[in-house]
């Protein structure tokens, strides 16, 4: 394992909470848009990690198992985005008839965003951040007092 793996495997954490954090920034944005350019209302999108492709435990488990290991040890793990997929719940209904989106019978489609699960959400991908970021201080932390003693 390379020196620098724990500061990698958190930047890759960083990264997909970042563009997390973005796409429930443009889905409470989007929350009370009726229209959007195909004509139906705003669709929440989710985002979908996955751990990188490059260390999964099934071939970390097969190296323990057979006692082969690569010349450079465990290649460094981490996440990314799998794909940003629209959410598949219906859309909402609400009375409103002196809305001019409204149908005849007053009803307004409305996106299928609910702010309170996104703040949460926002909450969950900042925390998650931080704890990355964390990670990544206490790495630096470790290879400073390494070199410290080194001295």
């Amino acid at each position: 394992m390379s020196l620098f793996d724990a500061i990698e495997i958190a930047g890759s954490g960083m990264n997909a909470q970042n563009i997390s954090m973005d796409v429930t920034a443009e889905n409470l944005a989007n929350a009370q848009s009726t229209s959007s350019a195909s004509g139906q209302p705003y669709q929440r999108q989710v985002v979908e990690l996955e751990e990188t492709p490059s260390n999964n435990f099934q071939s970390a488990l097969e190296q323990a198992m057979t006692g082969s290991s690569s010349d450079s040890g465990p290649v460094a793990g981490g996440v990314q985005v799998a794909g940003i997929d629209d959410d598949a719940t219906p859309d909402q209904l609400v009375y409103d008839p002196g809305n001019p989106s409204a149908n005849k019978q007053g009803y307004v489609k409305m996106p299928n965003v609910s702010t309170v699960t996104e703040m949460v959400n926002l909450i969950d991908e900042s925390n998650s951040y931080q704890s990355d970021v964390t990670a990544m201080q206490t790495a630096k932390d470790m290879f400073t007092s390494a070199l410290d003693v080194l001295k």
